[in-house]
Parts: C-alpha cells; structure tokens; sequence
C-alpha cells in the first residue's frame, strides 16, 4: 500500500480528496477544473485500423501537467467530422479511452486521471451507441419505471467504451414549441418532468453504496440549470424574462428532484435569470443550489459559456473569476477557467474558492474509482429492443373515427409521405451516424409485420422541406386505389457535413431537411409546405386517411385525416413501433407531454397557465388543439368517483372496451384560497395502469407535501387530460383543519 493516503483505496473519499489538494501546485489545480479541449482532437486513426494519440493532446495535457476533464472522446456526428472511417466504435472505444488515460496519468505528477465526459441526451451519442426515443417522446410515455431501465442501459454503455460522465438533458421545461431544442423536454409540466428527472439519476447511478459507483453506473450532469426553456420567442440561447415565482414553479422542480434523488452534477445554462446569466449568476449556484437546496456535487458550465461573461466583465480572466466565485466548478471549451492561475494571483478570486471546486472534481474522480484501476464493466446486451419499447410506448394517438387499427377489411394500403421510407429522420439531435441495416423505417415494418396478402404500396409525395409538387401524382395515384391511405409526415432534427455549426455545436444555418435541433428555432410550426399540400391531396381522394408524425416538436396539422397518431422522434426501431400500433399489434399508450397549438399565433398554450379571466380571440381560439395528457387508446376507459382521505386519491378504473389498453390516471389540483395568485391547473400525481376487458383496479396517489404548500384551500381533480380535468367534479381539500 502506497504511504500517500491519497493512494489508499480504503481510505475516506474526503480524507483522500484533502490530501492530493494538499499536494497540488495552483497550476495543477487550475487544470483539474478545465476541461478544454475537444475529444475527437485527441486522437487520429491510423491506416492500420488503430488509433494514435495527437500532438493537440500532448500539448493540452503539457499546459496543466495532466487534464481535469476530455469532453466527446466518443462523440460521433457531423460537427465533431466523426464517423465509421474515422471514429471509435464499440470494438475500439475502451482501448482508445485506456490510451488516453494512460498518457494523461503519467504527465501528471501526482498521477491524476482525467473525467471522460459524453454527450447522453438519448442514449450514448457514439458509434455504435444505443440510440433512444428522444425527451419528448420519453415525456409521452408517463413511464418513470421504464425510462429508469433505459437510463440504466445508456449508462453500461457508457461506462464499458471508457466514459465516465454523461451529460443528460432533463431539465429544460418546454413552454414554447417554436424552440428548436423542445425535443430535448420532457415536455410542459414540471411534475411529469420532475418524476423523469428522478428516474434517469435513479438508472444511471445506482444506489451507489458508500458514495462509489459501480462499474456499469455513471454521474449524471442534469442540464440546463435552470430556465433554459423560458427564453423569449423560442429564439435558442435568447433573452428570459423570468419572475422569481415562475422560475421555482415551473422551472426549478425537475432540478429539484434531481437533487434530491443524488444527481452528481448540474450544468448552468447559457440564458439569464433576473439579468444575470446563470454561469455567473450566484444567487442561483451558491445562495439556491448549494445553501438552501444542500447540493454537494458538481457545477459545469456549458460551452463557451464562461467566455460569454466577458460582455459582463470586460475579459476573459476576470471572466473566468466570476463563474468560478459564483459557483462553476469545471469549464467546458472556454478560455477563461485557463487564467485562473492570473485571476488568483490579480485578488480576482481566492486560492480557497478555486480549491473548493477542485475539491469537488477530485471527488468525482475518487466516487469513480478512477484512482484505483480502470473498473471492469463488460458491454450490455444490444439495446434495440428496449429502445423500441420506449418508442412502442410514447405513440400517442390523437384522433381516430374508426379508421385504427388496421382490420380485416383492409386489402390494400397506400403508404405514404417523406417520412416514410427513411430511418435518417426518425432520431434527434446530436444522433451518431448509425450502420447501414440499423432500425427500420414504417414502411419495411409494415410490410414485414402485416397479415400475408395484404397488399402494401408506397409513394414519397414529397420532400420533408420546400414546396416540389411533382412526386403528387404518384402519390395520389396509390392514394385512390387504396383503402387506406398511411401518410408518414414530419420533421427532421438530423445534421449533415452540410451543416454550418457555432463554436459549441449549434447548427448557425440548418440544411434543406432540418427543421429542430439545437439552433433550428422556428418563428412557425408548420411543416414544409408540400407536405400540407400531400395531406390535402390524399384527404381529398377521399381515401381514409391516417396521418402519422415523426417530429420534435408539436406541429400544426389541420383536424382533416380521420386519424392521426405522434410518435415524435422514436429513434431508429420506431417505425417498427409505429407500424405495430397502426396494426393493432400494440396498443396506443401515450399521452401528450405538451399541449399542441392550433398555430403559433396563440401560443402561449401549455395548460398550467394562471387562473386569470383567461379570454380568446377574436380571429382563432386560444384553446390548444389536443391538450396536455391527451392520448387514446383502442379500447375505453370509465373513471369511478374518486375518493381523498388526508393526501391519498383513491379511483376505481375500469376497462370497458374489448381490447387490452393502459389508462394514465392524472391528478391535478387547483388552488382555491392562496397566498399568491394560482394556476388553473397543476399536475400533482399520475399513476399507469394496464387492464385488460372489463378489469377493474383501484389506483390511489398520493399528494407530497411540497405541492399543497402555499394553499389554504385545494380542490383535487382526476381525469384523463387537463382539458378533461376542468370539467371533471373536484374534491375539496381544507389543508387549514
């Protein structure tokens, strides 16, 4: 055993973390909490097949005599330049990450190992990685449990290529679907969110006994802390214009929870909160997060971020002193964390401060393991299968006159629609290039899963974008013989080398194709305008007709196809979740996680609004066109009165149709005598029930403490949706006896 306690693995995580401070020059620490460069710099392939390391890593590992952190060692997509050709895939992802450590190590002194950190907004964001449902999807599911399962998946994935440390969007609050990273949302409501957040730290950490994680577990990095959704127009990275109270009513619970479930770290958000931006803003990083709420674990700004403060500050150094005294304890890309040792010495920040962020990187790293050997974790089984139940799971069907599922008197079938016939559109953002053969499309699905001698043809009509009428014909010709009419449209979130990108890897000016993302921000929610001229081409062969949408965000679709289901993006297996609900295989579950406008002019429409005379206009309603929790199903539901005794909600559910189906039951409470104004509604628990003809359950919830606080007077409503919520009959709930 070494005779540097630091070295000792059955030494305190603390004990062990103050002594290797103790030892570290200021440059030293002043590395630990960079993390500066780029990944995919790292390294080269080599005509062999292997991979070098670069002259760029040697140089950054030179400057602080080791590294703090390597983002995107893995990352694989059209900014990074990385694919098959060059990149690291499953087969040689670990060994490369062994390489990189090894050389970090030994340039360090003391022996520092270095925190790899990966992009996991819906599954691994590498070659080979498991690509998942995106947020808004998973938010349809209303399925914590299994969102946990698929959480737990990305992170053996992670963890068996060599990554340490996974950064998950979670927190984001979608309140305006103009804004290109809506995708990234588990959707509207801070309750839903909040159950979600909890349930990706809960799979990705484990239990994590003694403070250690295990082998195949992962720290989770929750962004964007915090408001990121509330930004004004749904322009990315714009202006907010937050109120304290908005703020921890709508945006702060998903971080809350997070927190409170053990999440490692947090990432503060490119937008600003009361006119400060939030990696500089220390009333929300030290005073909220750290003082009031306990949190111990790790702030890392978001790129560039840090650099962004200068416009504040004046430079780059100073800069970096001011995120750091507010709270920051790692840097992504910027320069100003590079000059902590100037600012240190310049009285801009105290030694202490910079020691008390290193202290929590350090921390990390010893929680890993990464002081004691590389941990054994072996690679998971292949994660289609789950990734396409999570996508099974999150189509929602929104309407439906009798034209799903797809039944015996149906001999032919027109497929149509850009979204078709493509796997390429049906992941989000920041998706990995994915191996010939990989997923399945709607149509190949339908074709392999439909009954034999149903006869299935297929017409593109037209492109994702633009308003090329010329593949109509076509269209309309497979339209009119057929007796239903598929017609698959949407969106597409997918970069190409096309693709102009900003510094931190947002799209500056998207392709012909994209129309979400990060940087893709909509002013409109339409769909190209061919697409609007396929769907009225095909409604008008008089044909029955049953739209499917593959989309990031809510799209306005006129009520004209008798049927019409969302799947948003279901990732790769989708269209194969897809095709097994139009034909009845499985049933529709989903509910919606937000609430879907009749066109962007009335947007606000998120169904928690206040509890004002909330009027309409003259020229369109200012209800949404399907309301938040909306979603039905192949059979019926009859809800029994329900029942309050103290804070538990007890229902009586009953499966009164002739097919196997899940029920959500949504509880919503409405706030009668306050302290402050209320909202119309607020979700307060949900509950997923699956029941099979003429079964009847009793489903009770129960209502936290935190969400009756503030109110005198509630009354407490279950329904299926918040639209039905508003008519349903209320139970009053006295909280002053």
């Amino acid at each position: 055993m070494s005779d540097l306690l630091y070295r000792d693995p059955t030494a305190p995580v603390d004990a062990r973390v103050r002594d290797l401070l103790s030892r570290m020059t200021l440059r030293e620490k002043v590395g630990q909490v960079n993390q500066r460069m780029y990944g995919w710099d790292a390294y080269r392939r080599t005509p062999d097949g292997g991979f070098e390391l670069t002259d760029a890593l040697y140089a950054e590992t030179e400057r602080f005599e080791g590294l703090g952190a390597l983002y995107g060692l893995q990352r694989a997509d059209a900014w990074s330049g990385v694919g098959h050709d060059n990149g690291p895939d499953a087969e040689h992802g670990a060994a490369l990450a062994e390489s990189v450590q090894r050389h970090v190590v030994e340039r360090s002194r003391l022996g520092i190992p270095a925190l790899f950190v990966e992009e996991v907004p819906h599954g691994l964001m590498a070659l080979d990685g498991t690509v998942l449902p995106v947020n808004l999807a998973v938010g349809a599911t209303w399925d914590p449990g299994l969102y946990e399962r698929a959480a737990a998946h990305a992170a053996a994935e992670l963890r068996s290529r060599g990554g340490h440390v996974a950064l998950v969007a979670a927190l984001d609050i979608s309140r305006d679907p103009r804004w290109g990273r809506t995708e990234e949302c588990f959707g509207e409501d801070p309750y839903l969110a909040a159950r979600l957040t909890e349930a990706v730290v809960r799979g990705m950490q484990g239990a994590c006994p003694d403070g250690l994680f295990a082998a195949d577990k992962a720290p989770v990095v929750l962004k964007h802390f915090a408001g990121q959704g509330a930004t004004v127009g749904g322009r990315n990275s714009a202006e907010s214009e937050l109120g304290r109270r908005e703020l921890h009513e709508i945006h702060l619970p998903a971080a809350r929870a997070g927190v409170r479930a053990g999440a490692a770290a947090v990432m503060s958000a490119y937008n600003e909160v009361d006119g400060m931006p939030c990696s500089g803003n220390r009333a929300l990083l030290t005073e909220l997060l750290r003082d009031d709420w306990g949190f111990e674990g790790l702030v890392m700004a978001d790129g560039l971020a840090v650099d962004r403060l200068a416009r504040i500050t004046g430079d780059e150094v100073s800069a970096g002193a001011l995120a750091l005294n507010s709270g920051v304890d790692l840097s992504l890309w910027d320069e100003g964390f590079t000059h902590l040792e100037e600012a240190v010495e310049r009285g801009l920040v105290e030694e202490a401060v910079l020691d008390t962020a290193v202290a929590r990187v350090l921390r990390l790293k010893f929680r890993l393991g990464l002081f004691d050997g590389t941990p054994e974790s072996s690679a998971p089984e292949a994660g289609g299968d789950l990734s396409k139940e999570v996508a099974r799971a999150a189509v929602t069907l929104l309407r439906n006159d009798g034209v799903l599922p797809i039944d015996g008197n149906v001999s032919r079938i027109a497929v149509l629609g850009p979204q078709a016939a493509t796997t390429a559109h049906q992941s989000g953002d920041y998706t990995a290039p994915q191996r010939p053969g990989t997923g399945s499309d709607v149509l190949d699905a339908l074709r392999r899963l439909a009954r034999p001698g149903l006869d299935i043809r297929h017409a593109r009509g037209c492109a994702l974008t633009g308003d090329d009428l010329s593949g109509l014909p076509a269209a309309i010709a497979e339209a009119t013989e057929a007796d239903l009419a598929v017609l698959v449209l949407g969106g597409s979130s997918a970069r190409s080398a096309d693709t102009e990108f900003d510094a931190n890897g947002a799209a500056l000016t998207a392709v012909d194709h994209m129309t979400c993302g990060e940087g893709v921000d909509l002013a409109e929610l339409r769909l190209g305008a061919a697409q609007y001229a396929l769907l009225d081409a095909v409604v008008g062969t008089g044909t029955p007709t049953a739209v499917v949408l593959i989309q990031g965000r809510p799209h306005v679709i006129p009520d004209t196809a008798p049927a019409l289901l969302t799947a948003w993006y279901p990732g790769p297996w989708g269209g194969e979740a897809i095709a097994e609900v139009l034909l009845g295989l499985a049933e529709p579950t989903g509910r919606l996680p937000v609430s879907v406008p009749r066109s962007a002019a009335q947007l606000p429409v998120y169904y928690n609004h206040k509890d004002t005379e909330y009027g309409g206009y003259v020229d369109e309603s200012a209800e949404p066109a399907y309301s938040f929790g909306h979603g039905l199903a192949y059979t019926d539901f009859a809800f029994g009165t329900p029942r309050l005794d103290g804070r538990n909600v007890t229902v009586e559910v009953t499966n009164t149709g002739a097919r196997q189906g899940r029920s959500v039951v949504q509880v919503y409470l409405r706030r009668m005598i306050t302290a402050t104004w209320p909202r119309t509604l607020e979700l307060c628990a949900f509950e997923g029930v699956d029941l099979a003809p003429g079964e009847c359950r009793t489903v009770v919830t129960r209502l936290g403490a935190d969400q009756l606080a503030g109110a005198d007077v509630v009354q407490i409503r279950v329904a299926s949706s918040a639209r039905a919520a508003l008519t349903a009959v209320p139970l009053t709930l006295d909280l002053r006896s």
